[in-house]
């Protein structure tokens, strides 16, 4: 099990802003997440998800925002079999150019871009998102507010 924390990061253009990797376990697919990754031994979700931030955009001044998601994934990593324990933060942030610097060796190995999408087109999109309803789940939020607690989403 990898408790980890993700970064929904919103610009003000109402951007999210996604990396695309490619599992090396499955080559052939490619797909698009958010910011984040484990929390350390000793560390709160919150640490982590500021860590990820910093380490995977180089963004150290921002402002948290709440956790509004859980989510369970299992999946085959780098040949092991991943059972990951997602808690998802809003991040309202101003639109900035990203830093990969603090990537870590494993994050080099397997993330190839990064680019801020318009929900637009995330809702046209043939590429494989993370979550897989990513595109409606942010037009909701977007529309209707961050919810009052965190809400289960699926894979």
């Amino acid at each position: 099990m990898r408790p980890t924390a993700r970064v929904l990061m919103i610009d003000e253009f109402d951007q999210v802003l996604l990396f695309r990797g490619t599992n090396p376990s499955s080559p052939g697919i490619r797909f698009w997440f958010p910011t984040g990754g484990g929390i350390e031994i000793g560390e709160t979700s919150e640490e982590a998800a500021r860590r990820e931030v910093f380490e995977e955009t180089g963004l150290a001044d921002f402002e948290l925002g709440p956790h509004i998601w859980n989510r369970r994934h299992v999946f085959e990593f780098y040949g092991g079999l991943l059972d990951v324990r997602e808690k998802w933060f809003f991040a309202r942030v101003r639109h900035f150019e990203i830093s990969t610097a603090g990537f870590t060796e494993e994050e080099q190995g397997f993330v190839q871009e990064h680019r801020w999408w318009p929900v637009a087109e995330l809702e046209t999109t043939r590429d494989v998102l993370t979550p897989k309803n990513l595109a409606p789940l942010l037009r909701g939020l977007l529309e209707n507010g961050l919810p009052s607690e965190p809400v289960t989403i699926p894979i």
